[in-house]
């Protein structure tokens, strides 16, 4: 019987959790996010424009969305140590190569296909996570998710030391070492298998209740991605150039335990009010550094943001497991990448202005879903 068929001891359980942890800092925390404490390097070294950095930003983002569609189609994509084995070194390549040219066109390529790879990395490790939560505890799904604060941080920490060691290049290089070190600690992780829905006749009643979920999901997804590719950039304008890195440390930082503190509150409060919640503090948060200049509104946000949009993943996917929904995980995550190559390319307009107007549109959107997640709590759960 292999590992993935039967539930391992505990410490295999524990061994698991971390894997998948070391996979999604790496998929998400470096894989993804790194770009945003690089893209104002970028912009001062490499003359790379506002409207060009929104643009690389959703062609990752757009990658992301091919890789979560293909993993709803094809199950071994997205559940198979094969996949697992060969997104990790497709990533660390994607990285690699970044720093090498500054061709637009590889540019645009490497950030399309590690958007991809991150997408699929994404579903390996929570397929992974959600069937160990599942028969022990939702706490150990936070664990996991922490992992991409991990990654946060690591990369707000790698991009800060090459300011004053190198440049732009350096941070991707040292952005794909990295990568590939957590990547390696995540190697054996071991996979979900491929099983259809076993849904009782309730649960199968709740189409309503999936749709509006989706929804808010979706406009997250366009909202926190604002903050995630602009935040740096804002932060830098109105605090310093200095305060923009270390505020997206802080980010990380507020991310690493959140994921836990949502799940363990999921036990005592339903997962539809602690997702209302949790928007509209990210709203409260994205919107502070457009309407208040300095460090402590900077501070705040990076709380805010940081302690919130994992959290949403966390809750969001596992309120669309409970209700029942065949392959809930991936369908959820398209709809989130959706918004997230929208949310990008939405805001362009605006940052020849500065980068406040932006934060307030993905604070409207949080907000919105916000008011949805509250809709969905008074609705019957199965």
């Amino acid at each position: 019987m292999t590992c993935h068929q039967t539930m391992a001891p505990e410490h295999g359980a524990i061994r698991q959790i971390v894997a998948a942890a070391c996979a999604l800092a790496a998929a998400m925390g470096i894989g993804r996010f790194s770009y945003t404490p690089i893209l104002p390097l970028m912009t001062e070294q490499a003359s790379l424009s506002p409207a060009l950095g929104a643009f690389l930003a959703s062609s990752n983002y757009l990658g992301y969305l091919l890789g979560m569609v293909l993993g709803t189609f094809w199950q071994r994509a997205a559940r198979s140590r094969a996949s697992l084995r060969a997104c990790s070194i497709l990533l660390v390549l994607s990285l690699a190569v970044m720093p090498l040219t500054r061709s637009v066109e590889v540019w645009l390529v490497a950030r399309t296909v590690a958007g991809a790879l991150s997408a699929l990395l994404f579903l390996v490790a929570s397929h992974s996570v959600l069937e160990v939560a599942a028969a022990r505890s939702p706490q150990l799904a936070g664990w996991a998710y922490g992992g991409v604060g991990v990654g946060i941080v690591l990369s707000g920490l790698l991009v800060a030391g090459c300011r004053q060691l190198g440049d732009w290049r350096l941070a991707w290089a040292a952005s794909a070492a990295a990568a590939a070190a957590l990547l390696a600690l995540s190697w054996n992780l071991a996979t979900a298998p491929a099983v259809g829905p076993r849904l009782s006749a309730s649960r199968q009643r709740t189409p309503a209740s999936f749709v509006v979920l989706c929804t808010l999901y979706f406009l997250e997804g366009a909202g926190y991605i604002i903050a995630g590719t602009f935040l740096v950039a804002a932060v830098q304008t109105s605090a310093g150039s200095s305060a923009g890195v270390w505020t997206w440390i802080l980010v990380g930082l507020a991310a690493l335990p959140s994921c836990v503190v949502w799940a363990r509150l999921s036990t005592r409060i339903s997962r539809p009010v602690l997702l209302g919640i949790a928007l509209g503090l990210q709203a409260i948060g994205m919107s502070l550094p457009a309407l208040h200049d300095g460090l402590s509104a900077a501070l705040a946000s990076a709380v805010l943001f940081g302690g919130t949009f994992m959290g949403i993943t966390t809750l969001a996917l596992a309120e669309g497991r409970h209700l029942g929904t065949a392959r809930a995980v991936a369908i959820l995550s398209v709809g989130y990448s959706l918004g997230q190559i929208l949310g990008p390319i939405a805001v362009a307009p605006f940052l020849h202005h500065g980068h406040g107007s932006a934060l307030l549109v993905g604070a409207g959107l949080a907000a919105v879903a916000s008011g949805l997640a509250f809709l969905l709590a008074r609705r019957p759960r199965g």
